[in-house]
């Protein structure tokens, strides 16, 4: 599969899979960015994407950003398809949850990313759909 990207900063490497079996690629903040306590700050990750026909990207933190103290503001990020305009840079929401600054440095790999394919369904409203089977933590009750 070939994916048209755009890098904003060409000095800067592509995004790239760690290892054989990564499932997602790795994206870098564009810019240092210094993120107040207990605030959100932007990071520019340097690419525009075309994704492939019926899929979207997700943006997932990276494993070892939760222990500089920064979360996805938003839990994760999806960036829908039609988002792959030419300044339509890929920007991570990250929030830090400690009580003193945290430098985000240009290059750091701050989140991971994936394609998902996905389809749009039509809706078929029905006044019924079957027996309930139970809400949260039902399904280990006897």
């Amino acid at each position: 599969m070939s994916v048209k990207i755009k890098r904003f900063d060409k000095n800067m490497p592509l995004p790239k899979y760690q290892t054989r079996g990564a499932a997602a690629f790795d994206l870098h903040a564009r810019e240092k960015i210094k993120i107040a306590p207990m605030a959100v700050g932007y990071v520019p990750l340097n690419i525009a994407l075309k994704p492939p026909r019926d899929c979207f990207v997700l943006m997932a933190a990276r494993s070892s950003t939760h222990k500089r103290g920064l979360m996805l503001a938003n839990g994760i990020g999806i960036v829908d398809s039609d988002y792959c305009g030419d300044n339509d840079e890929y920007i991570a929401a990250l929030f830090n949850f400690t009580k003193k600054p945290v430098i985000v440095e240009k290059g750091d790999r701050v989140v991971q990313a994936m394609f998902i394919k996905f389809v749009k369904p039509t809706w078929q409203e029905k006044r019924f759909l079957g027996k309930s089977r139970g809400g949260f933590g039902t399904t280990g009750k006897k």
